[in-house]
């Protein structure tokens, strides 16, 4: 193992500056991606192993993220931070800015509740993070922001897995859905309901939500599809 490269003096400038940092934020965001997967935490040692470089670079990284509440320690061991929560926030909250148009008018659309859900940080779960009901119907299903559910089931969930690279062991509904732009399920987490979802993919960036609707009993699917996405993708040319 080598150490990482040292930051460049302030005052420096030109390519060789521009590498450097380039690669002290990669390395940071690694050392994160790391933490993500590591909820109990991990000591600078166990951290240095699993990013291949030295743990007294491992140690400088740390400091800088938790100077910025990314990173946080107890004891000897390092966690994400709250200032992770507070992006996360963030992000989201611009979504929800973003979304609730394009939202209604889908809700209304299809005369079906409409919703944005995300992925959450650890990724195993997916949570609906905004519910839009139709403004004309008598009947629909309520659904509530907050619920959560595996990220591998319903329409919702798979529709954002399907919007990020493929993984080994997949289930076959991702694959059928990165193929085919949307996510189909019935029954799936309610009896009963029937859910229809796209990715939303912005500037071309894994997915880490989907929007779709939700109503009780089988809707016309070649109807609903192209609404859906044309909803994905309004959303995802304004975030």
């Amino acid at each position: 193992m080598t150490p990482d490269r040292q930051d460049p003096a302030p005052d420096q400038q030109g390519p060789a500056a521009s590498t450097t940092g380039s690669k002290t934020i990669d390395t940071g965001l690694r050392l994160l991606e790391i933490l993500k997967d590591h909820p109990d935490g991990l000591t600078i040692t166990e951290l240095a192993q699993l990013a291949r470089i030295h743990r007294n670079a491992v140690s400088r990284h740390l400091t800088a993220l938790g100077n910025h509440r990314l990173a946080a320690r107890v004891g000897t061991r390092f966690t994400l931070g709250l200032g992770i929560v507070e992006l996360n926030a963030a992000v989201q909250h611009r979504l929800r800015s973003a979304a609730a148009a394009a939202l209604q008018v889908l809700a209304d659309a299809c005369n079906a509740t409409a919703f944005i859900t995300v992925l959450d940080i650890d990724e195993s779960q997916a949570v609906v993070l905004t519910v839009t009901e139709p403004r004309v119907s008598q009947i629909h299903v309520s659904y509530r922001a907050g619920t959560r559910h595996p990220a591998n089931r319903g329409a919702s969930g798979i529709a954002i897995l399907a919007g990020r690279p493929p993984l080994p062991g997949e289930r076959s509904e991702i694959t059928q859905a990165r193929a085919t732009g949307y996510s189909v399920t019935a029954g799936e987490l309610q009896p009963g309901a029937w859910g229809i979802a796209a990715p939303i993919v912005a500037a071309g960036r894994p997915a880490d939500a989907s929007v779709g609707v939700v109503t009780i009993g089988t809707r016309d699917e070649n109807e609903i599809a192209p609404r859906v996405r044309l909803a994905a993708t309004e959303i995802a040319r304004l975030l």
